[in-house]
């Protein structure tokens, strides 16, 4: 999975997105301008590549590429955990509402999948999740997290967990630094990955942590065959694992990116993402090592599996529909000043 430089696509993008490693293809704010660019980019990826997956990190609160032009202000989760404090049938009721608006105003511009909820948990001190984790209960994460992907699948969209095993009680930001837990694996196993567990089915897809935790590995969770084996086999997680960005400083425990991209491989992740590098996308895609033919194969399936089976909405049509404006009025609730 890469991403596009710009509003509109360059002979550089299309000879990328047409390469057959390509996978998917991720959007930032740069990307964006208003509805009707984004949507022509949309259909531009697709015209250049059929069936392709198209992604975007819109989580609610600061982690939104999309603000304006009609796109819904979306709070941020730690404010569904603090409802959840007061009144746990309401907070459940509002995360429905919150999945379902994002996903339907990202489909109705051509988007197939957010990489959300967070699953990490509130410990109170990690810089780079704060706001964005519902809870520090793993037991309220669960069940918000599960009613969020609820409002998702409403809308004919998939989910992913993020950051396995858990990245919520290290202090350090993965995107400018190599974070260290120094917990013991049975401490994670009995919160941070509690959530993996308790979800079960609901979980589409999963994205680990650049996080190490010398205690379980050497190796930072998407790079390591143990942490990945325990989410495949202990948890039984059967559907797509995507590494984060191999861009990011804590990728860089594993070497180059290509080298973190082969180490993604191995170790079982399914897709491997690149930003904001187009020259470091052309060195994976003209050096990948892929494995064998019947993972790739399997690896493949589970990524077609996370499109979106539905006709995507017309966004003028959506503003007439009546479940999404009962659905605004809900999350329009939430948002503090």
């Amino acid at each position: 999975m890469l991403d596009v430089v710009g509003t509109t696509l360059t002979d550089e993008d299309i000879r990328r997105i047409q390469h057959p490693l390509t996978g998917g293809i991720i959007l930032f704010t740069r990307n964006f301008q208003d509805r009707a660019q984004l949507t022509a980019l949309t259909a531009a990826i697709r015209a250049a590549r059929p069936n392709i997956l198209i992604a975007v990190d819109h989580e609610g609160g600061r982690v939104q590429r999309f603000r304006t032009d009609g796109f819904t202000r979306l709070p941020a989760m730690r404010l569904l955990g603090n409802l959840w404090d007061s009144d746990v049938l309401a907070s459940t009721k509002a995360a429905t509402a919150v999945g379902f608006v994002l996903a339907m105003e990202l489909r109705a511009c051509g988007i197939d999948l957010s990489f959300t909820p967070v699953l990490d948990l509130d410990f109170g001190g990690s810089t780079v999740i704060g706001e964005r984790a519902f809870h520090r209960d793993p037991r309220v994460v669960t069940l918000l997290a599960k009613s969020l992907s609820h409002g998702l699948k409403l809308a004919g969209m998939a989910n992913c967990g993020k950051h396995f095993p858990g990245h919520g009680f290290v202090e350090g930001d993965s995107h400018l630094s190599i974070p260290l837990d120094l917990r013991t694996l049975q401490q994670i196993m009995d919160e941070d990955v509690k959530p993996y567990d308790w979800l079960g089915m609901s979980l589409s897809a999963v994205m680990p942590a650049h996080v190490i935790y010398p205690e379980v590995d050497k190796h930072s969770a998407g790079f390591s065959k143990k942490w990945l084996t325990i989410l495949r086999e202990e948890i039984g997680f059967n559907g797509v694992i995507f590494s984060d960005d191999l861009s990011m400083a804590g990728a860089s425990s594993a070497g180059t990116v290509l080298d973190g991209a082969n180490a993604a491989l191995a170790a079982g992740c399914d897709v491997v993402m690149i930003c904001n590098s187009p020259d470091k996308a052309d060195q994976l895609l003209s050096g990948l090592t892929i494995p064998n033919s019947a993972s790739a194969d399997t690896s493949a399936a589970r990524l077609a599996a996370l499109m979106p089976q539905s006709a995507a909405p017309d966004w003028e049509a959506l503003q007439k529909n009546a479940d999404y404006l009962a659905a605004k009025k809900i999350v329009a609730t939430l948002i503090v000043a």
